[in-house]
């Protein structure tokens, strides 16, 4: 693949993980490290709570895989406001770690999964009927998600209990209707770059019935069933309309952008934007690490 304007190798570009995966990283990491070479970029593996870093030092700071966040949230916004040439940027990262920016895609018409919210001490909304999902408004991997069924003898009361367990650590906790299209057609996860759609992948369903997995594991992600995806157009045109919502809140494209939706009766619907650190598949398409390290050398430039 041929690069427009390579960057030099003395530029420096921060790949940021957490401490569990260092210092090899995962292989979407090493993948990503290898194609940066290939671009002639300076690349390499950091921690976002190593204190001994100068973030100062690098042309380009590219969030990946700090999946151990979610428990101190607070604290990994501070280092993120803190840390200058970041992507994607502290303000789409800050909103788009809560998963109450849900609600305000469905605010503005773009089709979601039906979600409600409760905060510690606030009341949770949970169906009479059916099917649904609590986890964390404050997430990742499926950590702290349950699937239970609202026409089983005490699952109410279970159900009742894992919200509590949420508040308890301080979570607000989140309660959406389970679409069972995901059982035969999957979950279909969109990847950007630079707000152009890049490849697509299928997920497996993660949460059969009575799934619960604890939000505090000593796991950071729940293994998950991919293959690849050819997504329709309705679902590119979603995932398209929903990444140039939050570049044009940013004033900028996103460097990357994961948009993940299920099936329903009415079309796809949204079930999370990751903006801040999704897996991108990169070993799903051949190209898309070389396409993502053009884009860091680019953004050096």
């Amino acid at each position: 693949m041929a690069f427009r304007g390579l960057a030099r190798m003395s530029n420096r570009v921060a790949i940021v993980t957490c401490e569990a995966f260092i210092p090899d990283g995962l292989d979407e990491d090493r993948l990503l490290l290898q194609a940066c070479a290939r671009a002639g970029v300076g690349a390499e593996l950091v921690s976002w709570s190593d204190r001994t870093v100068d973030w100062d030092g690098y042309d380009l700071a590219v969030l990946r895989s700090t999946w151990d966040y979610t428990g101190r949230r607070a604290e990994f916004l501070n280092w993120v406001a803190a840390v200058p040439r970041l992507c994607n940027p502290v303000s789409v990262v800050s909103a788009n770690t809560d998963k109450r920016y849900l609600a305000d895609l469905a605010r503005i018409g773009v089709p979601v999964v039906p979600t409600s919210f409760a905060a510690p001490g606030e009341w949770a909304s949970l169906p009479a009927t059916g099917d649904f999902i609590v986890k964390p408004a404050v997430g990742a991997g499926s950590r702290g998600a349950g699937r239970f069924d609202a026409g089983l003898d005490g699952e109410l009361d279970r159900a009742t209990a894992h919200v509590g367990d949420l508040h308890a650590k301080g979570v607000t906790a989140m309660v959406q209707p389970y679409l069972d299209g995901v059982d035969t057609y999957g979950e279909t996860a969109l990847i950007f770059i630079e707000g152009r759609f890049s490849h697509a992948i299928r997920k497996g369903r993660m949460l059969a019935e009575g799934v619960q997995y604890a939000f505090d594991g000593p796991a950071l992600f729940i293994p998950e069933q991919i293959s690849a995806r050819t997504p329709d157009a309705a679902e590119i045109a979603l995932g398209t309309r929903v990444v140039g919502h939050f570049a044009e809140l940013a004033g900028e494209p996103l460097l990357y952008a994961r948009i993940d939706l299920l099936p329903s009766p009415d079309g796809p619907v949204v079930v999370e934007a990751e903006l801040t650190e999704p897996s991108l598949f990169l070993d799903h398409d051949a190209e898309s690490a070389d396409r993502l390290a053009a884009a860091i050398a680019d953004r050096i430039l």
